[in-house]
């Protein structure tokens, strides 16, 4: 717990202060009381328990009062709440790799059917956006709540060649802040090729010359933004990838990881398949399927989010339950003086009812008579 105005927390010296002034009156008030000639006999009629409700009352305000001055300083602490309205972005490997059949049926269905599964968990707050990767990447459904939306798009994949984990990576940071101007085709090429793409547009129509300058600056502002989010604070959303294979093309991934941490967003990453890996054979070629675990381990590091290992369709279906409910709860760091104050407000009136219930003494009503 910490507290946004942790100057108030002086006042707090103001307690032992409340404690001597009460015992100062208990004194001065013995001093003045009517002297019995037992002392001894006026302790037994009180008892222990009188004694005890004397004190109780003037103690529950105090606590009260410490509880209201804590909630001045405004403490905040991290707490489990549900999830505000996020967008998800789903980047599944559709690489020929996943043809592997280490998992059964073989890779590419078991990923289908529970990332369908997955689907149909989805709070109603979260909307999904989903991207595949391999020689390159491409959005196959931007956000949408709509789920028959969603397993559409899943039961579109094709695989193709190579695995671009850094442009599906990249794609999906697009789709989470298009406004942002995050260029694939600069990190893919380098930021020379980009330019010279734009200035053979601008030469092709004049009138492109105009936005070139603009262009230039929205890529920059994409790879240097104005201000950097600590690691992992973007709740706005969030992106899981899934890749059963190391990257063959397309840029670093743990330079897109950089770029989603700078921005707060959380990558979750998956490494699908056994960790032995397993044959694949096409077109007169063959190869050995392996999970580049280190790297996604490293993307989910550098940006606050979580690795999985799924070995079987079973485990990549427990691994996206457990995801479902991060994003239907979610911790977050909340103020909550208002929990302060209402426990102070108790505390105050219950002191008062235990005071009116046990001291309070009506006073006699006296009647007068006459005669005529």
């Amino acid at each position: 717990m910490r507290f946004l105005w942790p100057d108030l927390l002086w006042l707090l010296l103001a307690l032992p202060l409340l404690v001597a002034a009460y015992l100062w009156a208990l004194r001065r008030r013995r001093r003045t009381a009517v002297r019995y000639a037992s002392r001894a006999l006026v302790q037994v009629a009180l008892g222990r328990g009188q004694r005890v409700r004397r004190h109780l009352p003037p103690a529950l305000f105090l606590f009260g009062f410490a509880l209201t001055l804590l909630a001045m300083a405004r403490p905040s602490a991290t707490v489990t709440l549900p999830s505000e309205f996020m967008t998800l972005v789903l980047a599944i490997d559709v690489s020929r790799s996943m043809r592997a059949g280490d998992v059964k049926p073989n890779r590419i269905v078991a990923a289908q059917d529970a990332a369908k599964s997955f689907i149909q968990e989805l709070p109603r707050n979260v909307r999904l956006g989903i991207v595949t990767f391999a020689g390159t990447a491409a959005v196959v459904q931007t956000p949408t709540e709509n789920k028959e939306d969603m397993v559409a798009a899943i039961d579109r994949f094709e695989l193709q060649r190579g695995t671009a984990t850094g442009s599906g990576l990249l794609v999906s940071l697009a789709m989470l802040f298009p406004d942002d101007g995050i260029d694939l085709e600069s990190a893919v090429f380098g930021a020379n090729f980009s330019r010279n793409s734009a200035n053979a547009r601008a030469n092709v129509n004049p009138g492109a010359g105009a936005s070139l300058d603009r262009t230039q600056t929205e890529r920059k502002s994409a790879n240097a933004p104005t201000r950097a989010m600590p690691v992992g604070s973007y709740q706005g959303g969030a992106i899981i990838l899934l890749s059963d294979g190391r990257r063959t093309t397309g840029p670093d991934p743990l330079e897109a990881a950089k770029m989603a941490a700078e921005r707060g967003v959380r990558v979750h990453t998956v490494a699908f398949g056994s960790r032995d890996g397993a044959p694949i054979s096409f077109e007169g070629w063959s190869f050995y399927a392996v999970p580049d675990e280190e790297t996604l381990k490293a993307v989910a590091g550098i940006t606050g989010g979580q690795f999985f290992q799924a070995s079987t369709a079973g485990d990549l279906q427990k691994i996206y339950e457990n995801l479902s409910l991060e994003f239907a709860l979610e911790r977050r760091e909340t103020e909550v003086s208002a929990l302060f104050a209402a426990a102070a407000l108790f505390l105050f009136v219950l002191a008062g009812l235990l005071s009116v219930l046990w001291f309070y003494r009506p006073l006699p009503v006296s009647s007068s008579g006459g005669s005529a």
